[in-house]
């Protein structure tokens, strides 16, 4: 299980997409999640051993909120949604699509401000071993102040198990380049 923190305007990037968004999430989140899980589980709206792996949390007016995706799991929708209505004021659950225009003002094709611009990070031409690249990809983001990026994405590499889902998730935090690439930009900036 992950658990991506992101910013409130980034849910505005997520048109096409549906999930679930709990607000007032206090307490440990890896128990809401396991909660929910276990609960939705027993009641038969997550379906053929299902659960919800990759979570997003963010805040939004004064409140700590989860985001549970649909992409990845089967969901008998009506009961969901029954459970969604008859839980409302305890959870204040309610869809992605409804969320975003009710509360941030609706979808946008726009880039999202508040997403930084990912660093340059020397991986092709390194030793392959995803460890050595996981660290060169963390020392990158550390030395770029985004320690706490750089432990989001190690924990989710480790729990990733897939060398390829590995690389995809550290390509999400920095953009990729060759040592040969780093080489020449060091070599240009060196005058005689």
């Amino acid at each position: 299980m992950s658990i991506k923190t992101i910013q409130a305007e980034q849910l505005r990037q997520m048109e096409g997409k549906e999930g679930l968004i709990l607000q007032g999430c206090g307490g440990s989140l890896d128990e809401w999640i396991d909660g929910v899980n276990e609960m939705f589980t027993e009641n038969g709206i997550l379906l053929e051993g299902t659960k919800f792996e990759h979570c997003s949390t963010f805040e939004h007016d004064g409140l700590t909120c989860l985001l549970f995706p649909f992409e990845d799991v089967r969901l008998d929708v009506g009961k969901l949604a029954m459970w969604r209505l008859q839980t409302h004021n305890q959870f204040g659950g309610t869809w992605l699509s409804d969320y975003v225009p009710n509360r941030l003002g609706g979808f946008s094709s726009d880039e999202c401000p508040a997403q930084k611009e990912k660093t340059d990070c020397p991986l092709i031409g390194a030793d392959g071993n995803i460890f050595n690249l996981m660290g060169i990809a963390s020392r990158t983001l550390r030395d770029n102040d985004m320690a706490q990026e750089a432990k989001e994405m190690c924990e989710r590499i480790r729990e990733s198990g897939n060398y390829h889902q590995a690389l995809n998730i550290i390509g999400e935090y920095v953009n990729i380049t060759a040592t040969a690439d780093m080489n020449e930009d060091l070599d240009e900036g060196i005058t005689m």
